[in-house]
């Protein structure tokens, strides 16, 4: 599994028990088990929560789903 997969795949398991839809930033933050500093690593590739406010907009609200949120993340964030 290489990293991509890797950050997508521990996204969202860390959303597992996220009530969906989440419509606002600060909903998702707290979805994560330690909010912001939820941190999935990946070799050397270190991406927290709170890192996400940087890739993610307004209009990527409100999320449907875990993997609506990991996609969007993992395509946004170089990985």
């Amino acid at each position: 599994m290489g990293v991509k997969e890797e950050i997508h795949a521990q996204i969202v398991g860390a959303l597992a028990g996220a009530d969906f839809p989440i419509k606002t930033p600060e909903a998702l933050l707290s979805s994560f088990p330690d909010g912001a500093e939820t941190t999935c690593k990946s070799g050397d590739v270190e991406l927290k929560a709170g890192d996400a406010g940087q890739v993610l907009t307004a209009d990527d609200f409100p999320f449907k789903s875990a993997q609506d949120v990991a996609d969007i993340i993992v395509e946004r964030a170089g990985l």
